[in-house]
């Protein structure tokens, strides 16, 4: 009996290649959510900040429309639902600290 190693060498590259689509690009796609989920809570923390800096004690309204807008205009969120509860986390954290 004569093999044909091509048939074998394409089918082991198929299996390499599913068992790399099956295992590491979920991993790769809850990486890549980590890293946007980081990058929005520093983003969150920035804009706390600065809407405390620019509006002072008081005006909690002002300063969270503040904070969304910036959110908004970067494209990191879609919707205030989305944020909410991060961007209350944060203004806790800070008011915690101080």
């Amino acid at each position: 009996m004569n093999w044909d190693w091509s048939l074998i060498a394409n089918a082991a590259i198929t299996l390499v290649c599913t068992a790399v689509l099956v295992f590491c690009v979920p991993v790769l796609k809850a990486r890549l959510s980590e890293e946007k989920l980081e990058k929005l809570q520093n983003w969150i923390a920035v804009g706390v900040q600065a809407a405390e800096q620019l509006f002072g004690k008081g005006e909690g309204q002002r300063k969270k429309e503040y904070v969304l807008s910036l959110l908004l205009s970067k494209g990191l969120v879609h919707s205030v639902d989305d944020v909410t509860a991060l961007l209350e986390s944060e203004v806790y954290q800070m008011n915690q600290s101080t």
